[in-house]
């Protein structure tokens, strides 16, 4: 009897063993999964607040391109249409440069234009 008592014991101790190492090997896999699955739920949250400020910011590309756009034309009009209002001398004063850079007297000393009728005289 003392062999099968021994055999019953070693029986015992082996299946507990087994049934901790199985229970063990459970346990771990449930900290695991919850561990993945909390990342999961993080990762989708991370997801849709990027999702939210991508969405802002390329409606706000999509304004600033309509600007872009609205500037680009009102360019491309100045270009096509130049408006030219004054010149900065005179033909007169241009004359009047070019005699000087030439060192020559100016061809006429009598004013072309009659003057004002306000303008101071000589006396």
């Amino acid at each position: 009897m003392t062999r099968f008592r021994l055999l019953v014991a070693a029986l015992v101790l082996a299946t507990t063993a087994t049934g901790g190492w199985l229970a063990r090997g459970w346990l771990e896999d449930s900290q695991r999964l919850t561990a993945e699955r909390s990342i999961e739920q993080a990762i989708a949250a991370a997801m849709a607040r990027e999702s939210e400020i991508a969405g802002a910011v390329e409606a706000r590309l999509a304004e600033l391109e309509a600007n872009e756009r609205i500037i680009d034309r009102g360019i491309i009009r100045e270009i096509e249409k130049p408006i030219y209002r004054r010149v900065c001398l005179e033909p007169r004063l241009v004359r009047l440069l070019n005699d000087a850079a030439a060192g020559r007297a100016p061809a006429s000393a009598d004013v072309a234009d009659t003057l004002p009728n306000d303008a101071a005289t000589a006396d």
